[in-house]
């Protein structure tokens, strides 16, 4: 990608143009149709040239928001994050390359996760950390049973 090429002009028409060419009446719906897809992949997908998987992040969390559906977003983020660092799920041997490939997801995951779901996120990370989930668990999306009970939906 050209530096800074996706910051020039209005992204943000520009990422919302992209996703209505592609049939969808928000992003959070295009995203989701890709659940196990990386950020990268997402913004590729809108505009190899000129839309950043940021961009794309920041638009998801303005809509989660919107909607109040930022923990269902938080989810699906870690989804993301697992299937990029994990690819064969969750390892049955925590050897240091594992642990690495562990914890380089979960603080991928951190640092996307809204300021709102910090605290919720160091809770959930100490609850894998207590109890892994088992050998080869690679969750489809954000509604994962796993991943529910780790990060519950809040009341609205």
């Amino acid at each position: 990608m050209t530096d800074g090429h996706a910051w020039r002009g209005n992204w943000r028409v520009r990422l919302y143009e992209r996703v209505r060419e592609r049939g969808y009446d928000s992003l959070t719906a295009f995203a989701e149709a890709r659940p196990t897809a990386s950020l990268v992949a997402l913004a590729e997908e809108l505009g190899k040239d000129d839309v950043a998987g940021v961009q794309v992040f920041s638009a998801l969390v303005d809509e989660a928001d919107r909607s109040h559906r930022l923990t269902r977003l938080v989810r699906g983020q870690l989804v993301r994050e697992l299937w990029e660092c994990l690819p064969d799920g969750w390892p049955a041997v925590m050897d240091d390359a594992n642990r690495f490939k562990v914890a380089k997801a979960i603080g991928s995951w951190s640092a996307y996760t809204p300021e709102t779901h910090q605290k919720r996120v160091e809770q959930a990370r100490a609850a894998l950390r207590a109890a892994p989930p088992p050998p080869g668990w690679r969750p489809l999306g954000p509604d994962d049973e796993l991943l529910r009970t780790l990060l519950p939906d809040e009341e609205v």
